[in-house]
């Protein structure tokens, strides 16, 4: 495949420059730049650098699919800045049953794309709008990346089942901070999964962190109305705290250094806290509303103390 392919680039780099050369005469420099062009495309063909088409063509929207759930959907990564300053946005984790978060991830996701000059030069900005595309799916019946709430089924039980995902494992209890075999969930009882990261998606998402070098993460949650700093048993970050604060200041939220409304094992943000990342959970204060303008604030917040 790949030799199909540079042969075909070859033959364009060919006929191209034959039709300028026929067209104009004094065209040798466009000529020249097209063949360059051209010329690099075969060469990081041959490099292997870039990998196939499809992955190239994502990069360059700014996207990059992280992994793939259980049932072969792609967990999406976007990409707004490209400061060395990464922070990290979660939606979706609990997929149908938090379909609010993914609401909220996709009024970030809009917002960058039409100001972009909000983030500053260093920083770099990801949304994962939904890490849980099985249980959001659960919900609307559809993989559609982008939704509102007439699509959302009104019945309670289904919204509830999408919590899960297709293993019917609580993704926010399958992370590697006092994993248990079987989580809480409220007053239920909820699987953790085999292991910690048994899972198709937390797998996507350690991959993904353990591969960068992240500043800050901020993941959605609903519903309780707060901004919750994470611990995994060697208390608060000092970053996070700030982190914390800057976030609960900004949007009006309460700040919390824990969540102690029941027993959390597996927690993502907790994992990150292990692992020294800065992270809190942002609660939104109900299961409908995104709370656009309050998150916005918080957003904004966030990038101003991280801008150099």
């Amino acid at each position: 495949m790949k030799n199909i392919i540079i042969a075909v680039l070859t033959v364009l780099v060919l006929g191209l420059g034959a039709y300028l050369f026929v067209q104009n005469g004094s065209s040798d420099a466009d000529v020249t730049q097209v063949e360059d062009v051209l010329v690099d495309d075969i060469s990081d063909l041959e490099d292997g650098d870039k990998g196939d088409v499809t992955q190239v063509t994502a990069q360059d929207k700014g996207e990059s699919v992280i992994g793939v759930s259980l049932e072969g959907r792609d967990i999406v990564a976007y990409h707004y800045g490209e400061g060395e300053t990464e922070i990290l946005f979660v939606g979706g984790i609990h997929g149908g049953y938090s379909w609010n978060t993914t609401l909220v991830a996709h009024e970030a996701m809009d917002y960058f794309k039409d100001n972009l000059d909000v983030v500053p030069k260093n920083v770099k900005v990801t949304i994962i709008p939904v890490l849980n595309p099985d249980g959001l799916y659960k919900v609307l019946g559809t993989s559609t990346i982008r939704f509102s709430q007439s699509d959302v089924s009104p019945s309670q039980v289904v919204q509830v089942s999408g919590r899960f995902n297709a293993n019917d494992v609580d993704l926010n209890r399958n992370f590697d901070c006092d994993w248990q075999v079987e989580g809480t969930w409220q007053s239920r009882k909820v699987s953790g999964g085999d292991k910690a990261f048994s899972e198709a998606e937390s797998q996507a998402i350690q991959q993904y962190v353990e591969a960068q070098k992240l500043k800050a993460v901020i993941v959605w949650y609903s519903a309780a109305g707060g901004v919750f700093a994470s611990n995994c048993h060697t208390g608060i970050l000092s970053e996070t705290r700030v982190l914390t604060n800057t976030y609960a200041d900004a949007s009006g939220y309460l700040a919390y250094e824990d969540f102690d409304f029941y027993q959390v094992t597996g927690d993502m943000v907790n994992w990150l806290a292990k692992k020294q990342i800065p992270a809190i959970s942002v609660l939104l204060t109900n299961h409908i509303d995104t709370e656009w303008t309050k998150n916005r604030a918080g957003i904004q917040a966030v990038l101003e103390y991280y801008a150099e």
